[in-house]
Formats: structure tokens, sequence, C-alpha cells
């Protein structure tokens, strides 16, 4: 385990994935390897594409060598997302990965911002 950097995949391209990326992009101890969002024309997508970093639509993508990867955090605000998520980790036995909700990313902006920022999702299936 490499740990002068983390290695960090984001599924979620939208608004608050752009937010995100944003702020990872700039900080050296930070290695993205991939973001994967259903719309390839995301925000997200579109900034990662200029970083020359891999870009998916399917996130099973990024989840192929998931071991490899410390952090992967989820902007979606979906639940099928969070669940099969979840459902990786446990059949693929990865005791490693973190999955990092979406409310902690929020928590994150709302404090790099100094203000609260909205999330399209709830807790209510968390």
């Amino acid at each position: 385990m490499n740990t002068d950097k983390f290695t960090i995949a984001v599924i979620g391209g939208g608004h608050a994935g752009l937010e995100l990326l944003n702020k990872l992009f700039t900080a050296d101890f930070i290695d993205i390897v991939g973001v994967a969002d259903k719309n390839p024309e995301a925000p997200g997508m579109l900034l990662a594409k200029e970083h020359h970093v891999p870009i998916t639509t399917d996130m099973q993508d990024l989840l192929k060598d998931s071991q490899q990867i410390d952090i992967i955090i989820d902007v979606t605000g979906v639940k099928a997302v969070r669940d099969g998520l979840r459902t990786h980790m446990q059949e693929t036995g990865n005791y490693h990965t973190i999955i990092m909700h979406e409310r902690i990313s929020a928590l994150l902006l709302s404090l790099f911002n100094g203000e609260m920022v909205e999330t399209k999702a709830s807790d209510d299936f968390y």
C-alpha cells in the first residue's frame, strides 16, 4: 500500500463531482485513477478528460482492480450505486477500499466553501 498518496476513484461526474474533482486535482498527494458517470458529457467527466484521467460510463470498469483504490467517492446520490459498490466489495473480499458516501463529500465541499452545499441525495437509504 502506497502511503505517499491517496488513490481515489470518483463515481458521479455531475455538479457535485465536478466541484469535488476541482479540489482533488489541486492536491499533489491524490492520484485519481478514474471517474465514472452514465453521461460521458457530464462536467466532471470532461474535467477528468482534460487531466488525462480515465473515464467510463460503467462504474464496473473502475472496480475491476478495486483493491488498488484507497477511496471510492460516490457523489451520485443514487441508492442503486451505493448498493452496487457495497455488493462488489463484499463479493470480492475487498477490505482495503473505503466507499465515501455523498454526504461526506458534501461536508468537505461545505467546509471548503464556507457554507452548506446542497446535494440531491438523502440519507433515507444509507
